[in-house]
């Protein structure tokens, strides 16, 4: 019976590749999909769990993918005006869906996606269900999703610091940190700086119960959205003086110099977090041979986090039949897996399939087991995220309490990093002039005196960085399965 099921089950997801191209034989499809770089599994690797999916969907639907990559929303905007109708498919973030979607530059799903597409049968609800409060469902579906924290080194840097997004501001470590050369991303870390003693009194007011969970997330994500001249003046002073104790700018490269030991604090994406633990760790190759490394922790400070989604959408005059089908084929569990192994970032996707692979990843044990050094596992729970969309009980990973502050928290942020996390808005026209006036201020300061000394050792280390990323590769082996250390 069950290998009946599995035929039917095969048969299910071939008919509509079937359906979708039947008659379309003589004239070859294109898809043209524009995403970040490196955001998607593109190597065929049975021992790591990786796949190449453009290859695949290539290969099942009979079509040809051109697939193009950007560094930054804005660089992404300012294609698709360039170049209006030259993409079926793009993976802008939130602030930038909404402004896409206001202004009226995206197609709307079919109702057949909407309804029975392997997306909506497997999107977490958690997720589903901000997309549905934000207005974004019809436009929009989940690709990533996760938090804005600091990744570091707990041997170079005491964690107390780093409770506090001013930790970074912290003389002590002058040229060992980096930030997002990305003004929406910076100017959110520099609003969380300069309103961090009143979102310190929010936090006091929800702890006393003067502000219900709603009011206290409503509130904090109104103070981060702030953009009066007040505010726009205080961020400015604030990253020009950050920017004096700093390592550097950085869009893509601040993992490689956390797993090289170039820096000791990186402000980062919490998918860039888990992407530098994994390759930062010791490791033993194939050949027998130890190489030394880092032990790298994440986290959020206490005041507030972004919560960030990246997620799909048609721009107007896509070939949204193929766009659509090309966001299933990612929804399908073990292509997310796929995703989530080569890049390290968290899937929107759900249910058992991917649960059970968070386990092997990440779970220590089992309720009532000891780690390593026989102190009793902890539950980490992330029932929000899964609950609904399974058979499982409880969604619950036993870990130890070092890996709480490890790989398994940046995946997956608690329900209590949730409730301070706000989204980022989109900002008008005029509002985004400002904002940008004020990033270009920040970034026209003069380079202090000692950077220059960081920039010839940059030069000098560049190739010993380079042929160290060819040689190890994206990922070596698969994600270590206990949260705190790679397996041989």
């Amino acid at each position: 019976m069950k290998r009946i099921a599995a035929i039917a089950a095969a048969l299910l997801l071939i008919i509509p590749s079937l359906l979708l191209f039947a008659g379309c034989s003589n004239d070859e499809r294109v898809l043209r999909v524009f995403n970040w770089e490196e955001y998607i599994s593109e190597e065929d690797d049975p021992e790591s769990g990786s796949i190449d999916i453009i290859a695949a969907f290539e290969e099942e639907y009979g079509v040809t993918v051109e697939y193009s990559t950007f560094g930054t929303n804005e660089n992404m905007y300012n294609e698709l005006q360039i170049n209006p109708g030259g993409y079926d498919l793009v993976c802008p973030s939130d602030y930038m869906i909404m402004k896409m979607i206001d202004e009226d530059m995206v197609e709307p799903f079919s109702d057949e996606f909407l309804q029975n597409g392997t997306y909506s049968q497997h999107v977490s609800p958690y997720i589903a269900d901000l997309f549905e409060s934000n207005g974004w469902t019809q436009y929009a579906a989940a690709y990533m999703w996760g938090t804005m924290g600091y990744v570091y080194n707990p041997n170079l840097v005491d964690v107390e610091d780093l409770t506090s997004w001013a930790g970074i501001w912290n003389e002590k470590y002058r040229s060992k940190s980096t930030i997002k050369d990305s003004v929406r991303d910076s100017y959110f870390l520099g609003v969380a700086y300069v309103y961090r003693d009143e979102l310190t009194a929010l936090a006091q007011r929800h702890a006393g119960g003067e502000l219900n969970d709603e009011e206290y997330n409503a509130q904090i994500t109104s103070i981060m959205n702030r953009t009066d001249q007040e505010t726009l003046d205080r961020v400015a002073d604030a990253l020009i003086e950050l920017k004096s104790l700093l390592y550097g700018f950085e869009v893509d490269s601040g993992k490689q110099d956390m797993i090289t030991g170039k820096i000791t604090i990186n402000f980062c994406w919490s998918g860039d977090g888990v992407y530098a633990m994994d390759e930062a760790e010791p490791f033993t190759d194939d050949d027998g041979v130890y190489h030394d490394g880092i032990y790298l922790n994440y986290v959020v400070p206490d005041e507030c986090t972004n919560i960030w989604f990246d997620g799909w959408v048609m721009p107007k005059g896509a070939d949204t039949e193929l766009a659509e089908a090309f966001i299933n084929f990612l929804s399908r569990p073990e292509n997310a897996i796929a995703n989530m192994n080569y890049i390290g970032y968290t899937s929107a996707i759900a249910g058992d399939e991917v649960f059970d692979e968070m386990v092997d990843w990440y779970g220590e044990g089992e309720e009532g087991d000891v780690d390593e050094n026989g102190d009793p596992l902890v539950p980490y729970d992330i029932n929000y995220f899964f609950e609904g969309t399974g058979e499982y009980d409880d969604y619950s990973i036993w870990v130890s309490e070092e890996s709480l502050s490890r790989q398994v928290s940046a995946q997956y942020p608690t329900e209590e990093v949730i409730l301070r996390s706000a989204v980022m808005a989109n900002f008008d026209n005029e509002t985004n002039a400002l904002v940008n006036d004020m990033w270009e201020q920040v970034k026209s300061q003069p380079v202090p005196v000692g950077a220059y000394v960081t920039i010839a050792v940059i030069a000098a280390a560049v190739l010993v960085i380079v042929l160290t990323y060819l040689y190890r590769g994206k990922r070596s082996a698969a994600k270590p399965k206990k949260g705190y250390r790679r397996a041989d």
